[in-house]
């Protein structure tokens, strides 16, 4: 799982970098072999000014499927990375369930028709 961070409109800090990737590591090396690449984006929408203006955006990038893409807005830039971090932990998990239980429900499916259409010697009389 790679981790790509960018930052827009001030100097990613090696404490904001470090706090980013041990919260993604944390929430979704469970999905290690489901997601490609996760990349955030930190930016602060109106500088100096001050305000709720501190975005995290996480984009977690599955291969032949549609990717799932967080945003949360606060004034704090550590909350916002809590907030979209946790909040991509779920929608990942419930991608990954829905995708694991379509192919259970596939195999379930086709089993019982590729059983039935061939027919059993047990079921013929002598």
């Amino acid at each position: 799982m790679r981790i790509e961070i960018q930052s827009r409109g001030f100097d990613l800090t090696d404490g904001l970098r470090e706090h980013t990737e041990r919260r993604l590591n944390f929430a979704l090396s469970w999905a290690v072999h489901d997601v490609s690449k996760i990349s955030v984006r930190l930016q602060d929408l109106n500088g100096p000014r001050g305000g709720e203006d501190k975005r995290c955006r996480v984009q977690v990038v599955f291969p032949g499927a549609r990717d799932v893409v967080i945003e949360d807005t606060e004034a704090d830039l550590y909350v916002a990375i809590d907030r979209a971090v946790d909040r991509a932990e779920r929608s990942v998990a419930r991608r990954l369930g829905k995708r694991h239980e379509h192919r259970r429900d596939t195999f379930r499916s086709a089993a019982p028709e590729a059983c039935s259409d061939s027919g059993s010697a047990f079921d013929r009389e002598p």
